[in-house]
């Protein structure tokens, strides 16, 4: 796959995730902003895979401070505190499944986005 390809994965893959952490923001906390959402996906995926790469093969407590750094992120973009970006984060992985499941089903891309963790 070349750049280009690879660029066009990545925005997809981006844009995705994102429009789940949007559909997460709008049910739990109300707000509507998708390019904040856009925003949440990228800074969130940057942390993730940085704390990832510095913790996640710690046996056991790796995958818990990877997951609690990605929902740090959510945490302090959105309002409404732990809870409510554990629900963020569970609307947003529910909402990019759905999404990737009818888009993979047609074809158009496969089964990844960048920015919601376990996609």
């Amino acid at each position: 796959m070349g750049l280009v390809d690879s660029l066009v994965v990545f925005l997809v893959s981006l844009l995705i995730g994102a429009l789940g952490i949007h559909v997460g923001a709008v049910i739990v906390t109300g707000e509507s902003d998708y390019e904040y959402a856009v925003w949440t996906a990228l800074i969130g995926a940057i942390i993730w895979g940085v704390v990832g790469w510095l913790f996640g093969g710690i046996p056991g407590l790796g995958p818990v401070l990877v997951f609690l750094a990605y929902l740090w992120v959510i945490n302090r973009r959105y309002s409404g505190g732990w809870l409510s970006a554990a629900a963020i984060a569970l609307v947003a992985w529910v909402a990019s499944v759905v999404v990737l499941s009818v888009l993979a089903s047609t074809g158009i891309t496969e089964f990844d986005a960048f920015g919601v963790p376990g996609i």
